[in-house]
């Protein structure tokens, strides 16, 4: 029997380069493993044109009427997949720095049933050097509250079984998410694992990117979140 895999896109004003994600992502599936897959954009509230580019996609839209940052954003693509009954939910970028032929690499162990949980680890060596800072001090800062060693909590590229997604609470609404996922993993005792990614950085993913200086507020805002 085929699994049911959810494939979510958070987008906020990505019309440059969404299409060409969304493009390169279904030739991908064709050679993914045989299992039965739909690309769902969460669209958080976008004032350009990233609503117009993805209509006609043979996508699922899900859009926001308010902006809500990349937590609000993956808490919805998460209320979708449990609606759906889901088997596993793969999230990534929408600027184009993921490549999307590395989804078969995240969601094989979970197949084999190996893990609830897989990051996609970038090389950090490969990193620009202030990205390599802020990922060590997320990587301590995981450590340190949820006894969680992960080489790169930062990613935007994961992949979550059933049982992740029926047990995942997602209560923060910005960047700090991809923080509080340990948490979630601590609390429900999910198996985690981190596989191998290709990172694509260009200048607008770059430019895309969160501020260096928000990292100390991502992290406040968790703890007083956690705190409550």
């Amino acid at each position: 029997m085929r699994k049911k895999i959810i494939i979510v896109l958070p987008a906020y004003n990505e019309e440059k380069v969404i299409g060409k994600v969304i493009n390169k992502l279904k030739r991908t599936i064709g050679n993914l493993p045989k299992q039965q897959y739909e690309i769902v954009v969460v669209d958080d509230c976008s004032f350009d044109n990233t609503l117009e580019v993805i209509k006609g996609k043979g996508v699922t839209v899900l859009r926001h009427i308010i902006n809500r940052g990349l937590g609000g954003a993956l808490k919805t693509g998460f209320n979708y997949a449990r609606s759906q009954n889901a088997d596993i939910l793969v999230s990534m970028d929408s600027d184009g720095q993921h490549e999307p032929s590395d989804i078969k690499k995240l969601i094989v162990p979970i197949l084999e049933s190996k893990a609830d949980i897989i990051i996609g680890k970038r090389n950090i060596r490969e990193m620009p050097f202030d990205r390599k800072i802020i990922t060590f001090f997320s990587s301590l800062f995981t450590l340190l509250f949820f006894g969680i060693w992960c080489s790169d909590t930062q990613s935007g590229f994961r992949t979550f079984s059933k049982k992740a997604i029926n047990n995942i609470e997602i209560k923060t609404q910005r960047m700090e998410v991809s923080s509080e996922f340990f948490s979630e993993i601590a609390k429900h005792k999910l198996k985690f694992m981190e596989v191998p990614i290709k990172v694509i950085y260009t200048e607008y993913s770059r430019l895309k990117g969160q501020p260096n200086l928000n990292s100390i507020k991502i992290l406040l805002r968790l703890l007083l979140r956690l705190a409550r």
